[in-house]
């Protein structure tokens, strides 16, 4: 009776651990991401709770304090729980990236907590948060820290397909410059798939 039940949670657990892919766009910049749950791939790792992921952002320098700046690329890791059936989830996240700025090789690890909430509605909407940061312990070649925090919102339109409205606010500071410098600061909106 036991090994049955524990079949039939698994079974509910994984219906919901999802991979996802997602695009953000404004009237500037592209932005391509994609997260595999290593719970559909590892059986020792339970669903919906280990994520390694790939970020792209093709940002323009209109919304950005400098003209010099590449794309900037990162890998992720996640792990995150949701608490019990509150519809709340926390997550903590490790980060490399890398771009140029101002023609100087960037790159740092920034660590990060992650938290959502979705609210037990029939149209599934959920809200979710982030904020990432690597001291100058973490940073490496031209960088001096890294800051990045999030905010977005999004409505599951149709089974597995979401739409997105975020904030995104990106600081990529480097060695020997006293400012702040500002990455990306911009708005977006976008499409997130389930699979």
């Amino acid at each position: 009776m036991l090994k049955k039940l524990t079949l039939i949670s698994a079974s509910a657990i994984s219906a919901f651990a999802m991979h996802t892919a997602e695009i953000n766009i404004n009237d500037k910049d592209l932005e391509l991401g994609a997260n595999i749950d290593m719970g559909q791939m590892i059986d020792t790792v339970e669903p919906n709770t280990t994520f390694v992921g790939m970020r792209y952002l093709n940002a323009s320098d209109e919304n950005s304090d400098v003209r010099e700046l590449d794309d900037y690329i990162e890998a992720s890791f996640l792990m995150k729980r949701e608490i019990s059936d509150t519809g709340i989830s926390f997550g903590i996240g490790v980060k490399t990236n890398y771009t140029r700025v101002l023609g100087k090789t960037y790159s740092t690890v920034p660590l990060g907590l992650e938290v959502g909430y979705t609210f037990p509605i029939d149209l599934p909407v959920t809200l979710d948060a982030q904020v990432y940061y690597a001291p100058s312990s973490l940073a490496f070649s031209n960088a001096d820290s890294f800051l990045q925090y999030r905010a977005s919102a999004s409505v599951e339109v149709i089974e597995n397909g979401s739409l997105v409205v975020g904030y995104r606010n990106m600081q990529t500071n480097l060695n020997n410059i006293s400012n702040d410098i500002t990455y990306n600061s911009s708005a977006y909106f976008g499409f997130r798939f389930a699979f």
